[in-house]
């Protein structure tokens, strides 16, 4: 059941909030966390009160940190929990599968502790400890549900998140998601399509295709070529404006996902591939298959097929051993692909993987330094980047949430086909999120573009209607959205900024 236009009669039970730290896995968990509370007759809590009667922490694992921002957290909120009897705190996500024993332990006022396999249970998990006046804590060791068989309640009326699979088959030595989540499992493309559908009949444009590593789609159902067909299959689907999808990984983006790229006009020309780092000998450390001639050979290949495309890629800076030779390598390889944005990371211990046991950790001055050139030189082609696309005309998706400023100066905020973010002069006709607005780009700053001009077309479209519908909806039927604790990737709205598939926030 989608949840985006739930108008059921149902009893009331109370009032929730999500709290969501990590990558867009995670974001689209706790879009199903929300979906499955709706439909077991709780409302969202109205933005800033600070008063939900069920609070739900969906956490990731991947940062040195997590335990201590979690712990932070749920200490802030134990006073609010002691003054108020009947609420209740749930603890899900990459951090209650990997520490399922401490939690409870270290903050005893959590109800209910779940794991990454078993979302779904989260209702009856709630109501079982408050039945039973004690913690329940449950972790499956295995998918008891792909998420998408789940109601969701999504954040976006013409975006939506859809799943292809779940699961990683890499070891990179930096990250623990697989052992989290588990062996990649895909889903069917005619399930997949068939989501697709409905979202859009219920309005929505735009699609990403999600999964820890999306374009190995196919691996467990033994099809080399089934993200290419997947993506050929999402062109004849009437009615999708937009497709894009994250995040790839490099050993297995093959030809035939790139000239599906190229000639299914409603895949966007975006692409975002995470590097990680320039040097193959540091490659060869984190356990990435493939090394920086492949890496580069890829990007070639793309803007030969795709030129318009625009590239972006997550970086960590610092990983162990990592010398100033291997940085340079890096370097060389931001400089060649020109990248229109990438996320940079210094590099962290995640407890329970292999690099954080590495000999020669960088020291924190050393990384630091490191990441402050590499960002420089970052902002620097993505405005040499970003200044080409001054006099181009662009068809913008109409975002909600993406411009701070858009009141103050009077401007709308949209996305264009590569995903760069465009302010524009707001039209005198009502425009609304998920409409369509041409524009000719008149200034260039690194992470956004300028039309300051009237716009040259505007276009009304279903995904707008949905938005409208969205918006008309009661309050507290409608809600305010799931409380995000870090940035995510890609679409729906608002776009966050991008993470690696292995959740690098």
């Amino acid at each position: 059941m989608s949840s985006s236009d739930r108008s059921q009669a149902v009893d009331v039970k109370g009032t929730y909030e999500v709290r969501t730290f990590g990558c867009q896995m995670n974001v689209h968990d706790s879009e199903r966390m929300a979906g499955l509370l709706e439909d077991a007759g709780y409302v969202r809590a109205p933005q800033g009160t600070d008063a939900a009667d069920v609070v739900v922490f969906n956490t990731c694992a991947v940062r040195e940190n997590a335990d201590n921002r979690l712990y932070g957290n749920l200490g802030q909120l134990a006073p609010k929990k002691a003054a108020r009897p009947g609420m209740q705190i749930a603890v899900g996500g990459c951090l209650a599968q990997k520490d399922r024993d401490t939690i409870v332990k270290k903050a005893p006022w959590v109800d209910v502790v779940f794991g990454t396999h078993n979302v779904g249970k989260l209702p009856v998990l709630l109501e079982r400890a408050r039945l039973r006046d004690e913690a329940q804590v449950e972790i499956a060791e295995s998918l008891e549900a792909f998420p998408s068989t789940l109601p969701t309640r999504r954040e976006s009326a013409y975006a939506a998140w859809v799943s292809v699979s779940v699961g990683c088959n890499n070891t990179c030595t930096f990250c623990i998601v697989p052992q989290l989540r588990g062996k990649e499992k895909d889903r069917r493309p005619g399930d997949i399509l068939a989501e697709i559908e409905t979202l859009v009949d219920e309005g929505v444009s735009e699609i990403t295709l999600l999964g820890q590593n999306v374009n190995a789609y196919g691996s467990d159902i033994g099809d080399r070529e089934a993200f290419s067909k997947l993506l050929r299959a999402c062109g004849r689907i009437e009615g999708l404006e937009r497709v894009r999808f994250t995040s790839p990984h490099p050993r297995d983006f093959t030809d035939d996902v790139i000239a599906a790229m190229a000639e299914t006009p409603n895949v966007m020309p975006q692409l975002h591939m995470p590097l990680q780092s320039g040097s193959s000998r540091v490659l060869k450390a984190m356990r990435r298959s493939y090394r920086q001639e492949r890496f580069l050979g890829i990007i070639e290949k793309v803007r030969a097929a795709i030129p318009e495309a625009a590239l972006s890629t997550d970086i960590i800076v610092g990983f162990p051993g990592e010398t100033e030779e291997d940085f340079a390598e890096t370097l060389h390889v931001v400089r060649e692909a020109r990248f229109a944005q990438a996320f940079t990371f210094q590099y962290s211990k995640r407890p329970g993987t292999p690099a954080a046991e590495m000999p020669g950790q960088v020291p924190k001055e050393v990384v630091q330094e490191r990441y402050e050139r590499l960002v420089a030189l970052q902002e620097e082609i993505s405005w040499e980047e970003n200044k080409k696309q001054v006099g181009r005309t662009l068809e913008l998706m109409v975002a909600e949430g993406e411009g701070r400023k858009d009141d103050a100066t009077q401007r709308l905020s949209g996305r264009a086909p590569d995903n760069r973010l465009v302010h524009f002069t707001r039209p005198d006709e009502p425009v609304r999120p998920g409409d369509v607005v041409t524009v000719e780009v008149t200034y260039a700053a690194p992470h956004h573009l300028l039309a300051e001009g009237p716009a040259k077309a505007v276009r009304r479209t279903r995904a707008g209607d949905a938005w409208e519908r969205r918006t008309a909806a009661p309050q507290e039927r409608q809600g305010n959205g799931v409380m995000l604790g870090l940035p995510a990737v890609g679409v729906p709205d608002p776009l966050p900024a991008a993470t690696g598939g292995c959740g690098l926030d």
